[in-house]
């Protein structure tokens, strides 16, 4: 009974995006450089940080599994308001212990990412605990919203708004989906306006 118990929180927690904010890094740290096999319009590639910030500011957000209703708003407000992270300097690369097969789908639908910013596989949990977020093991029996299993782990929602100089800006975490882009939005134009 416990066993299923967990299971309930965990999915409900999953639905909602709510998940306890923890001793993520926090504005001022260096943000760990990562380099990871990433999607952007189901096509696989290499995704390096330290390349994306020679641009401008990098959102780097968290979510916990592609095909999850709360990670299925955030991915599509994120799409939806990519002009405005762009119009602001700042690209977005969502990551998620996720494999490279099932972000190549999700980082192509057009209900979710939809061609408009890559998603980064971390299947390991090492960029996810690298940021000192909580990594959860997955279990048996957990189904995403298409019915497909979801055999991997999960990493608490949180995004980082990180600066050119490799620096976090902000830590957004503790609010739902749609807060957590709006906010993250918020810093980023808050950024190009100093």
């Amino acid at each position: 009974m416990k066993k299923s118990s967990k299971g309930l929180l965990l999915t409900g927690l999953l639905a909602m995006g709510a998940w306890p904010a923890l001793a993520a890094l926090q504005e001022g740290a260096p943000a760990p450089d990562f380099t990871a096999q990433a999607s952007m319009q189901g096509k696989p590639f290499t995704y390096s940080l330290k390349d994306a910030l020679k641009k401008g500011p990098v959102v780097v957000y968290f979510y916990p599994s592609a095909y999850t209703n709360g990670c299925n708003v955030q991915a599509r407000t994120f799409a939806v308001n990519q002009e405005k992270f762009a119009a602001a300097g700042a690209s977005i690369i969502g990551v998620s212990l996720d494999s490279i097969e099932r972000l190549n789908d999700f980082s192509a639908d057009p209900e979710f990412c939809a061609g408009k910013f890559p998603t980064a596989s971390d299947t390991d949990g090492k960029i996810a605990r690298s940021y000192d977020l909580q990594v959860r093991e997955g279990g048996e029996g957990r189904k995403d919203t298409r019915g497909k299993d979801i055999n991997h782990g999960f990493a608490e929602r949180t995004t980082f708004v990180v600066t050119p100089d490799g620096k976090i800006a902000a830590t957004v975490g503790g609010l739902n989906p749609v807060e957590n882009v709006n906010k993250s939005l918020e810093v980023v134009q808050k950024l190009k306006g100093s």
